[in-house]
């Protein structure tokens, strides 16, 4: 197993209900993470269409195997396979009569290597009023290690990052929406899931705005000792960068944070069904 990878986050606006105008723009930014030699490209949250969550039902497809499968999860396939990377983000899903906001990871031989849907709908942009939940967590075996994918809102929730850590994974990838005024949230709940779980994590957040949201952009990418590898500013970009993942085993080995739990104390009787009040 190879540790070593380089990467690249897109950082682009997406516009609200236009998935061709978003997809050419997609592709030259695709072209552009691959020309610099980058392993794995990953683009925001819902990047073809953005919150057109109305519109699901014209702007989704289903999810694709592969190239030859059509529809958006085809085409986003496609750019995996002709720039022969491994490529991520998120659109929006049909299956079996309902919609889902998907997180599809595609191999650079465009074949789909694993996807997640958004498990916990964030109620203050209407998710779940169009969208169902996800009921999977989902890690996956790359070259690099065991990943495991998750979606903007899942950020606030650190049990979904700790079943990842406790599953063997060494990297979260992370695309978002995550708008204004909440950046220091986004910052910190990211350095928070890097160092509680001593893992790597990259997010790609998108820029501009969907109606009264807009979107700072942001993307970072940060190690297990919670640093800031790199971050994006509010413009279009391609942030690239490379990392070694060994370095999630030597900090696990300094500060041995898994081999002290106590999983026996931390029962909650299925969080005994309780909602602060």
């Amino acid at each position: 197993m190879t540790t070593e990878l380089t990467l690249s986050l897109v950082q682009m606006d997406c516009l609200v209900g236009q998935p061709g105008v978003n997809f050419e723009r997609a592709a030259a930014l695709v072209a552009e993470a691959a020309r610099r030699g980058s392993q794995l490209v990953v683009l925001p949250e819902l990047w073809s269409t953005a919150y057109a969550l109305d519109e699901a039902p014209s702007l989704s497809s289903p999810l694709a195997s592969g190239p030859d499968d059509g529809g958006w999860f085809g085409r986003f396939a496609g750019l995996a396979a002709q720039h022969g990377v491994w490529l991520g983000g998120s659109l929006l899903e049909a299956r079996d009569g309902r919609y889902f906001n998907t997180f599809a990871l595609y191999a650079p031989d465009g074949q789909l290597a694993g996807a997640y849907s958004k498990v916990h709908l964030f109620r203050l942009m209407d998710e779940e009023k169009y969208l169902a939940p996800g009921q999977d967590t989902v890690t996956l075996d790359l070259p690099w290690g065991k990943i495991g994918l998750a979606i903007c809102y899942d950020l606030r929730f650190p049990e979904l990052f700790r079943r990842y850590a406790l599953e063997g994974a060494r990297l979260f990838l992370i695309p978002a929406e995550w708008p204004h005024p909440r950046r220091e949230h986004w910052r910190t709940l990211l350095r928070a899931r890097a160092i509680e779980n001593q893992c790597f994590v990259a997010a790609c957040n998108r820029i501009g705005v969907t109606g009264k949201h807009s979107f700072f952009g942001a993307s970072s990418v940060i190690d297990p000792w919670g640093e800031t590898v790199v971050e994006g500013g509010e413009a279009e970009m391609v942030l690239t960068v490379t990392i070694n993942l060994a370095l999630v085993d030597d900090v696990r080995q300094r500060i041995p944070v898994f081999a002290d739990r106590r999983p026996e104390l931390y029962q909650t009787a299925a969080d005994r069904a309780a909602v602060p009040v």
